[in-house]
Order: structure tokens, then C-alpha cells, then sequence
């Protein structure tokens, strides 16, 4: 038995020998490949970090190679930062590739832009020295901007909350000072938490001002509150989030909204562009009927992960308004309000998921759980639902309905508009407000090809095959979004039809 015990361990030695690997290497002879030959770190904020980028190097020979040195040129001065292979630092010695194998290289960068002398900051990564050197440049653009940041407790280190209606809350975020109550067009802003707009003030925002928000935050205009933005034709006012890489411009969800709360007033925005958050404005309150909550004009909100606008009981007008996709519906108005949208586009082409709700949903109701643990369902008037010359449109069956509860006002008229919704299943045959022969509905093109030009892009101009083409009342609205003159022949919808290429 022990000779046999003997034998077998002879057996495995051998086997394990025979399987073992020559990890010999050559130096490195200057024919490595890169996956780029330069890295663009996008732009970044002052002092803010960067997203991570990736290098891979390559050695596409048979035998396996040492790098002498890999180093950034600008050496530990530099304000890139490295991986290697697992290892962080700026430079690094006697680095391996395995014979058709690569490695990667993991690049960061925080740079202060008063540290430097050129905002286009520039550096190289260096692969060995002397004549087998090889280079890949890194390039960042640096931002100057104003940060607006909730305070902190200087013992507890707990960031600051909001106290709204005198009461405390969860939101993290601050009031904004009376130095701070114009945004200009000099340097972006960037906000953490909530900046709220206090009773009694106003918040103006200049033309060609760029305001980005970071995860969980956005902007409160609170009771007696006014936001005013100022944007142009051609210096619009920008609200996106505050992740400048080209991967992240189409990305939903990445900061929260703009609330307009119940009791703030006289709030204006004017060619504006609010792309990328979870619910682009929530309105609340009603206003009073000559004076609404929020007046909307040439302006374009895009890719929010719930809705475009939640109206709640709000008084809302709006013309040259885009409202392209969001998770939930481009437009809600709910629990009744007072509503007038003219040459308008309302384009939910959702491709992040199921979507439950239709393009455009009105209500006069909401739901609740009494203290009898009963739902109760309470409405409210409403007073006015006006679309004229408006497209509603999207990639589902029904993107348009009135959900009417009985016992208050349901006032609406739909004029010269074209309508999505095939009612295959005839849900609502039934329903007498979504019955297109009532006299609420004047000139409706039910189920027309608005010829988006690329609704992936939520870029709804429209072309020359859109049966919206001069089907337009006349209006005092006599210039599209992009200031064309639409004065005669007006088309349906926010923009006048072009010739696509």
C-alpha cells in the first residue's frame, strides 16, 4: 500500500510539471497597438471627478513581453489618474502582456481650472523610452461654473433639508440667497440637492444659460415664488443633469424636477430646453383663472424616465411646446386644473420599456385611503382642457384620454388637431369623451403620419409627407418654435414642415 501511495504522489508531481508554463519574457520591441490613440475624457466640471475611461494595450506577437515603463509625461504633477492592470499610480515598471493578450488601462482625471492655464487640459501616457517609445494622448475640457450646495452641520456632517410650509423634510437641498436669485449666461451652474426660490422672490435666468443638476436634485419654486427664464431662439436656457459624457445625453433619470409648488405664481419659461430627469416640470396649484401657475412657450422637454409635465389642479398655458418621451406620459394633467396648449407636439416614442399611460392623459380625480382604510375617490373641476393645432402622437395603440369621473365641470376642446388612437380592442366605445364626432372635436385628424424626422432623436420637425401640412387654424401664434414665420398655411404642431434630405 505504501509503495502504491508513493506511486500515485510520483504520478501527480509529473502531471503538475508537465503542465507548468515558461513565463520567460522579451523586452518589449515598440510594436504595441492601443484601442485609441487618444482618450477624450469629455468634459468635466472644477474639481469635479471624471467618469472612467478604458485603455486597452495590445501585444499581438507570439511571445510574451515586458514593458520597461509605462508613466504619465507630466509625472506625478499630472492631474490624470491610472490603473494598471489592477495596480493605481502615475508610473509603473516592468509590466507584463502575455504573448496575443492585452491589459487594460483605467484613466480618471480632477482638475481645478484655476491651476491651470488652458481649459483644454492635455497630457500622454508614455509605453517604454528611447526609440520604442509609443504615446496616447488624454484630453479633457475643464468648466469654470458656480456649484450651489446644501449647507452641512459642522459637528454631525449631516447635510442640510428643506423646511417647506414651516415644516421639515427629507429633501436635501436650500434655499437660494438674494445674491443668488439671477442665473447668467457667463458660467453654467451646477446644483446639488434642491435649490428653492423663496415667497416673495424671484428667480431670473438669463438667455444661453446652462444650469446642470446632479442625482437627486433639481429646483423649487416655492409658495408666493417665481421662476422666470429668459431663453431666445437662439441662446436657449438649458436644465440637464450634470454628466457631461455623449453617453449620458439621452439617458433618463438623472436628476429629479422642477417643481412649481401650489401658491407660487406668475412663473414663465420661455425657449428653454429640460432634458434627462425624472419628471421635466410638476406644477401644482390653480392659480387663478386670468393668471396661470405657468406660462410655457417655445420650449422643448425630452427623455424623462415618468413625465414630461405632472400637472396637479394646475393652470397651465402653453404654445410652441415639444414634449417628446417619458415613461409615463408626455402630459398629464390631473385632478381636474385649467389647461390651453396651441401649436403644440405632444411625441411619446417610450423605447426604455412598457409604458402604461397614453401620450397626453387628462382627469378631473384623484384616489385616496380615508381612515376607514376605504379608497375614496375625490375630484375636482376641470375648468379647461384646450388643444388647438396640436399633434398627439407616439408608438402606442392609444396615446390620448380624457378620464372623467361625474360630479364636477369637464370642460375640453380639441381643435385642428391630429390625434393618435386606435381603440383595437374598443376599451372606450363607450366613453362619449373620446367619442371624435362630439362637438368638442373640430377637424380632428384621427390617426394621420405626422412624418416626425427622427423620433430616436426626439426630433419632431416634420416633413413634407406630415398630413398636419396646412391643416392649422389660424392663430396670434404666427412664428414656430424655430421662429419661422407661419402667419399663412400653418401646419399642426410646434414646427412648419421642412424638406428632409
Amino acid at each position: 500500500m505504501r509503495n502504491l501511495f508513493t506511486f500515485l504522489i510520483l504520478i501527480v508531481l509529473i502531471a503538475v510539471s508537465s503542465c507548468r508554463k515558461d513565463f520567460t519574457t522579451i523586452p518589449n520591441f515598440g510594436n504595441l497597438e492601443f484601442s485609441k490613440d487618444t482618450v477624450f475624457l469629455d468634459t468635466i466640471f472644477t474639481n469635479i471627478g471624471s467618469s472612467t475611461y478604458t485603455l486597452k494595450v495590445y501585444n499581438r506577437n507570439s511571445k510574451t513581453i515586458t514593458i520597461p515603463s509605462i508613466q504619465l509625461e507630466n509625472g506625478v504633477t499630472s492631474n490624470y489618474r491610472l490603473n494598471v492592470d489592477g495596480i493605481p499610480g502615475k508610473s509603473f515598471a516592468d509590466i507584463d502582456i502575455l504573448a496575443r493578450d492585452s491589459i487594460f488601462i483605467f484613466i480618471e482625471t480632477t482638475v481645478d481650472v484655476n491651476t491651470i492655464s488652458n481649459p483644454l487640459y492635455t497630457d500622454r501616457i508614455l509605453f517604454d523610452n528611447g526609440e520604442k517609445q509609443q504615446d496616447v494622448d488624454l484630453v479633457t475640457l475643464v468648466q469654470d461654473a458656480h456649484f450651489i450646495y446644501p449647507g452641512k452641520d459642522p459637528i454631525t456632517m449631516k447635510i442640510d433639508s428643506l423646511s417647506l410650509d414651516g415644516d421639515p423634510t427629507t429633501i436635501k437641498g436650500r434655499f437660494l440667497t438674494d445674491a443668488e436669485l439671477q442665473f447668467t449666461n457667463q458660467k453654467p451652474y451646477v446644483i446639488y440637492g434642491y435649490a428653492a426660490i423663496p415667497a416673495n422672490k424671484k428667480l431670473q435666468i438669463d438667455a444661453g444659460t446652462k444650469v446642470y443638476f446632479h442625482d437627486n436634485s433639481g429646483l423649487i419654486v416655492d409658495t408666493n415664488g417665481t421662476l422666470e427664464v429668459n431663453g431666445t431662439v437662439n441662446e436657449k436656457v438649458v436644465f440637464e443633469g450634470d454628466r457631461l459624457e455623449n453617453s449620458f445625453s439621452r439617458i433618463p433619470g438623472q436628476w429629479g424636477t422642477i417643481w412649481l409648488r401650489k401658491g407660487s405664481k406668475e412663473n414663465r419659461i420661455e425657449h428653454a430646453q429640460i432634458k434627462n430627469g425624472l419628471i421635466g416640470i410638476l406644477v401644482d396649484s390653480l392659480g387663478t383663472n386670468n393668471k396661470p401657475t405657468l406660462e410655457l412657450k417655445n420650449t422643448e422637454i425630452y427623455n424623462h424616465s415618468n413625465f414630461g409635465i405632472l400637472a396637479r389642479e394646475a393652470h397651465i398655458e402653453g404654445e410652441n411646446i415639444v414634449i417628446g418621451s417619458a415613461g409615463q406620459a408626455s402630459f398629464a394633467g390631473t385632478v381636474g386644473g385649467n389647461y390651453g396648449f396651441i401649436h403644440s407636439t405632444f411625441a411619446n416614442y417610450w423605447n426604455n420599456g412598457i409604458r402604461q399611460l397614453p401620450t397626453v392623459l387628462v382627469n378631473n380625480f384623484f384616489t385616496f385611503i380615508d381612515s376607514n382604510n376605504q379608497e375614496v375617490i375625490a375630484t375636482r373641476d376641470l375648468i379647461r382642457a384646450d388643444f388647438t393645432n396640436c399633434i398627439i402622437s407616439g408608438n402606442n395603440n392609444i396615446e390620448f384620454v380624457l378620464d372623467k369621473v361625474d360630479g364636477t365641470l369637464f370642460n375640453y376642446s380639441i381643435t385642428n388637431s391630429m390625434i393618435q388612437f386606435e381603440d383595437v380592442t374598443n376599451a372606450f366605445e363607450n366613453n362619449t369623451e373620446l367619442d371624435f364626432t362630439n362637438p368638442n372635436y373640430q377637424n380632428i385628424i384621427l390617426n394621420g403620419n405626422p412624418n416626425f424626422r427622427d423620433t430616436v432623436l426626439q426630433d419632431f420637425i416634420i416633413g413634407q409627407n406630415s398630413d398636419a401640412i396646412n391643416k392649422a387654424t389660424a392663430s396670434s401664434v404666427v412664428l414656430d418654435l424655430l421662429g419661422v414665420d407661419r402667419s399663412s398655411a400653418p401646419d399642426i404642431g410646434a414646427y412648419q414642415h421642412i424638406l428632409f434630405n
